[in-house]
């Protein structure tokens, strides 16, 4: 099978590799689609950063070159010897989060920050390739009626959701700074857990132009050197917002948030930067409140429910699809080129596929 291989930093090369025979406990999925995610893009332009390259990961036991991609979605190809409740032939969407089911935080239902936080794609062979072999417990079966162009997207959408989560009760007025694909779900998903009133703030008019349509009551264009906190407490009657969702991972978001968020609110670190300076007298006088948000846990079961039953749609967050063979040019490279591109999916099988192994039952054709 092809598979897109990280060897490192501007070093991802489509390859054959065997297809992978899932453990007793896996499943083998024939994937579907793959999203490229800001993580995965960090990797490709200046990794490693959490990808393993010298001591092997001790939930996945891998170290590079692996497999990227951890937003993905398929159906089952193979069951593990002790995989009794799926089918071959199952849609799944994959929550790539490693946990070892015993420590503290697992015990506790903290999952996603588990001793042994890692995802498969980045820390474990993931889904940048034909067929992935992932943990029984990764895997959801989806019911009717859930495109597995959404299921691609539930990844994003957790991590969207869960920030969300960690910021209730979201009444009030909210404002998310950065429209990349995490920042417009959390517009799209805080508007249907009944956020009224949602500040939308990003230097790209194409993405404002989404945010609006996915449910931003607000746009704030902060291009050109706009002061964005003058505009966001412009709108707020000069007293700011109740929560901010810094979604960029830079010091020039989190300025931006500090100053739109008023007095007693709270800001929501989302986006991933190194280091951040922060004005500590300032945020204790005026008593504000910093929330890391990392992962996610039990999100897919409300994201199937709200694209199956209420016909949510994550789609708009996606620019393009592209086959696997051209996931470095059309793909990490054209992410990294502007600001055109927001969501990439990778269909890795447009063409034949390879055959799963003949040990377990499999599908042939898709």
């Amino acid at each position: 099978m092809k598979a897109a291989v990280w060897h490192g930093a501007r070093d991802v090369r489509v390859a054959e590799t065997d297809v992978p025979t899932p453990g007793p406990d896996e499943v083998l999925v024939r994937v579907a689609y793959c999203g490229i995610c800001g993580s995965d893009l960090h990797e490709y332009a200046n990794g490693p950063h959490a990808i393993p390259t010298t001591t092997p990961h001790p939930a996945s036991g891998v170290t590079a070159p692996l497999v990227l991609g951890h937003e993905f979605c398929g159906t089952v190809a193979a069951l593990g010897s002790s995989v009794a409740d799926l089918a071959v032939g199952d849609p799944v969407a994959i929550e790539p989060n490693y946990r070892c089911g015993t420590c503290p935080r697992c015990q506790a239902g903290d999952y996603h920050i588990c001793r042994h936080f890692g995802f498969a794609g980045l820390m474990g062979h993931g889904g940048l390739a034909e067929y992935a072999a992932v943990p029984r417990y990764m895997a959801h079966r989806l019911p009717a009626g859930v495109p597995l162009e959404q299921a691609a997207l539930f990844e994003p959408a957790s991590v969207a959701l869960h920030a969300l989560r960690r910021a209730e009760p979201l009444h009030g007025t909210l404002a998310v700074v950065g429209l990349g694909p995490i920042g417009l779900l959390a517009v799209l998903l805080a508007a249907r857990r009944g956020a009224t009133r949602i500040i939308a703030v990003d230097v790209a008019p194409a993405r404002l132009e989404i945010a609006a349509r996915l449910g931003a009551t607000d746009l704030v264009d902060a291009s050109g050197g706009a002061d964005a906190v003058a505009a966001v407490r412009g709108l707020t009657g000069g007293e700011g917002v109740d929560v901010a969702f810094e979604a960029v991972g830079s010091q020039a978001a989190l300025d931006t948030c500090l100053g739109a968020t008023r007095r007693g609110g709270r800001v929501v670190l989302v986006g991933l930067a190194q280091q951040v300076r922060l004005d500590a007298f300032a945020l204790v006088n005026n008593e504000q409140s910093i929330i890391s948000t990392v992962g996610y846990r039990d999100t897919y079961p409300e994201l199937i429910r709200l694209v199956a039953d209420e016909g949510v749609d994550l789609r708009p967050v996606v620019t393009s699809t592209v086959a696997l063979r051209d996931v470095v040019d059309q793909g990490f490279e054209a992410l990294l080129g502007g600001s055109e591109q927001i969501k990439v999916l990778v269909d890795p099988t447009p063409g034949p596929v390879a055959t799963a192994p003949t040990t377990h039952r499999a599908e042939a054709t898709r």
